[in-house]
């Protein structure tokens, strides 16, 4: 008994360890629009569970290095992979697991809370939709407006309900966009509530300026300007003082 027990310890280390596979692994990215770099060379890798704090100015290359992972545009050089997938040959795949959740709640407001997650439930061809739809609706607290105008809606129940939407396909990376914007004080912590109560079965990249809830849900933070990587460390390793200068020098001041 106590081989076996040492002999699956050893499975599981190896599963899980240094030799484990990323979910989002990047290698010299570059991009470029023209003749302008947009990002230059960028290495990270990110494993499963992981939370990204994405920091940096406008035009610091964040925004594409998002649409690069989820296979919207293509990198000028280097080479992504997500959970082992090479977007050249396995789009599609990766594409199906991979949720947005944005300021932006890309939902219909003419259409109640339940039409809009069986609208997107349908295109991505959601197994059992009316269950996981009953499921998720629970989740973020909205079964009870389920039959409401999403336009009746506060901003704070709509990011909830844009939660439910990212998640519906049971995808294993987030990426967030901004979340935090626009939502009262008592929305976030419902916000927050929620990617705490999922965070061991998603991979999380956030973009986002606040630097204090940033730094909060993390595992690792990174500023990027200009196209390049100027910090990028572990949370537990992380002085904060240091970070805010870095971040206040290659913001010019914006922060």
């Amino acid at each position: 008994m106590i081989e076996q027990i040492v002999e699956l310890e050893k499975k599981e280390e190896k599963k899980d360890g240094p030799g484990a596979v990323p979910e989002i692994e990047v290698k010299g990215l570059s991009k470029y629009f023209g003749k302008r770099k947009v990002l230059d060379n960028i290495s990270f890798e990110l494993k499963k569970g992981g939370f990204l704090s994405l920091f940096g100015p406008n035009g610091a290359g964040k925004t594409t290095l998002v649409k690069i992972i989820a296979t919207l545009i293509a990198p000028s050089d280097g080479s992504i992979s997500v959970s082992g997938l090479d977007p050249a040959k396995d789009s599609a795949a990766i594409r199906s697991k991979i949720g947005l959740i944005s300021h932006n709640p890309l939902l219909y407001l003419d259409l109640s809370a339940e039409e809009n997650l069986k609208f997107y439930g349908t295109m991505y061809d959601v197994e059992c939709l009316d269950q996981r739809i009953d499921e998720l609706l629970e989740r973020v607290e909205l079964d009870h407006r389920r039959y409401d105008l999403v336009r009746t809606f506060s901003k704070g129940m709509t990011q909830r309900l844009a939660i439910a939407r990212a998640l519906l396909h049971k995808p294993s990376v987030l990426f967030l966009d901004e979340p935090h914007s626009g939502l009262d004080p008592h929305a976030v912590d419902i916000f927050e509530g929620l990617l705490d109560s999922i965070k061991e079965d998603h991979t999380f990249i956030m973009i986002t300026h606040n630097i204090e809830r940033g730094i909060a849900l993390c595992s690792k933070a990174m500023i990027l300007y200009n196209g390049q990587i100027v910090f990028y460390q572990d949370k537990d390793e992380l002085d904060i003082k240091m970070f805010k200068s870095v971040y206040r020098q290659r913001v010019k001041g914006d922060y």
